[in-house]
């Protein structure tokens, strides 16, 4: 049984650029959002499950989906400018208010249809003993050390000292998946971000991570997605 209070959050803003309405905008036939949302509700984790918009067309597909919208959010973290954490902290604050606190503060981005319940629950098992959060991460499909620039309309090697090296010889490097983080609360009020001083990585497999920043990302998302119901 999990006794921890658990709180979820996932960020949807009305106002996304390069893709318009991308957080509500239909992927395999149903908004997007939704997958968040229900992966979360499915993971039984959690106390509350919240989405935090400025966009009332938002706020009634997440109800719709199951989430709670108690409050809208405030112009100042809803510009182009506010960081997460920025929308963290204010949530947290708004419960607080309310009389509500929480042991950890998951954030699941609106944009992530990859998202499990299993995978949630893999990445709470790991907030053990010393560990302050949790985040998914991805492998570089290619090694980094092995990059290229262009310098004066040539190319070189960014390390020359590993022109020799063997790919499978050089260190794995990983980035962030960008789908969801998890931390104690305590943690992320003192350090207002998720990586905190103990931060440990929850690695995917690449078919389960992909960008969504132009309609071709979206495409291929889709096409990655049906892969991986094909196969479970």
């Amino acid at each position: 049984m999990n006794l921890m209070k658990n709180l979820c959050v996932i960020p949807a803003r009305g106002g996304s650029k390069r893709i318009p309405r991308k957080n509500i905008k239909p992927f395999m036939g149903k908004p997007i959002v939704a997958y968040s949302i229900d992966a979360a509700l499915r993971s039984g984790l959690f106390e509350e499950v919240m989405v935090s918009t400025d966009d009332e067309e938002i706020a009634m597909i997440a109800r719709e989906h199951g989430a709670q919208v108690p409050f809208m959010r405030d112009a100042e973290t809803a510009n182009d400018y506010a960081s997460t954490a920025d929308v963290i902290l204010e949530v947290l604050d708004m419960y607080e208010k309310r009389g509500r606190v929480f042991d950890t503060i998951c954030c699941v981005y609106s944009t992530a249809p990859f998202v499990t319940p299993a995978r949630l629950s893999e990445a709470y098992l790991k907030l053990t003993g010393g560990i302050d959060s949790v985040f998914t991460c991805v492998a570089y499909s290619y090694p980094v050390q092995r990059g290229l620039h262009i310098v004066d309309g040539k190319i070189r090697m960014l390390y020359p000292e590993y022109a020799s090296s063997r790919s499978q010889d050089l260190e794995k490097i990983y980035h962030d998946a960008g789908q969801f983080y998890i931390a104690r609360t305590t943690s992320f009020i003192a350090e207002k971000t998720f990586w905190g001083k103990n931060t440990v990585g929850l690695v995917l497999p690449e078919l389960e991570v992909q960008d969504l920043d132009t309609l071709a990302d979206w495409k291929l998302a889709e096409m990655k997605y049906e892969l991986l119901r094909e196969s479970r």
